[in-house]
């Protein structure tokens, strides 16, 4: 960028179901820290697979979205769905018809957000796995708990393979969004250790019921502060997603950036 230049702010659509107070939550510290300049950027568009009247938390969520300003585009993917016929007029089967009905949604969620043009898309408990056409069409990012090449899944099969296979640390990752379930380009990270205290005295006791709750209750914490500090590292020109690569500030290809030291410093010595 040239001598006086201003970074661009950062574009960014907001992908979320709104499905519980944790999403107005994480939506309110977004933007918070986007009013403080923490983010140089601005969320231009909230998009969700519910409508209006679906669900009383979603409903929370929207007016939340309206309270900022921000354009809110819905579209009901269980709506879209029941449209599906028997039998369309290319012959295809309900089974085909199924089979394909999450591209076509797709197609219509990317004609809404078009006008738009964001940097990046953020899925934000956005409850439905996007499909190849669209991840390909934007930079979307989503959250995974667990370390870079840890386990995929749900956060709860996550931790029960965890403890499985008895690991000595865990983490969560911001990565790229791509056809492969959890395994895109990672573009940050934090790690924390399960074995030593508190952790050991439940190893010992094989108190699997506790551990669950205690690795989850440390991934938890360091979600929100993982998000934030991603954003901003993007928006600051720390990170780069660059034709699918993750590129650090000087623009050298990475596998994702460290953001541990940071988050600890968020989470607090208690969590550490």
């Amino acid at each position: 960028m040239g001598k006086g230049k201003k970074r661009p702010l950062l574009n960014i659509a907001w992908f979320s179901t709104g499905r519980d107070e944790a999403a107005r939550q994480l939506l309110q510290a977004v933007q918070e820290n986007i009013s403080t300049g923490n983010i140089k950027g601005e969320i231009s568009l909230v998009f969700s697979n519910r409508e209006p009247g679906e669900s009383q938390e979603s409903d929370s969520f929207f007016d939340m979205a309206r309270s900022y300003g921000i354009p809110l585009r819905c579209f009901s993917y269980r709506k879209f769905k029941r449209l599906i016929p028997e039998e369309n007029e290319a012959g295809e089967s309900k089974k085909q018809s199924q089979e394909n009905w999450r591209l076509k949604y797709d197609r219509e969620v990317a004609r809404r957000i078009n006008e738009f043009s964001p940097d990046l898309c953020v899925l934000a408990g956005y409850m439905l796995i996007i499909g190849k056409e669209l991840c390909q069409k934007y930079n979307m990012l989503n959250l995974h708990p667990a370390a870079p090449g840890g386990p995929t899944g749900s956060w709860q099969e996550v931790i029960w393979t965890l403890i499985k296979s008895k690991t000595m640390e865990s983490g969560a990752m911001i990565h790229l969004v791509t056809p492969e379930l959890d395994r895109g380009p990672v573009v940050s990270y934090c790690l924390f250790p399960i074995k030593g205290n508190p952790f050991d005295q439940y190893w010992q006791r094989n108190d699997k019921e506790t551990l669950f709750k205690l690795i989850r209750q440390h991934e938890l914490a360091r979600e929100f502060p993982l998000i934030i500090s991603t954003l901003k590292a993007i928006s600051h020109g720390e990170i780069a997603i660059r034709n699918g690569k993750i590129l650090d500030a000087k623009k050298n290809i990475t596998q994702g950036y460290n953001l541990t030291e940071e988050i600890n410093r968020e989470v607090g010595a208690d969590l550490i």
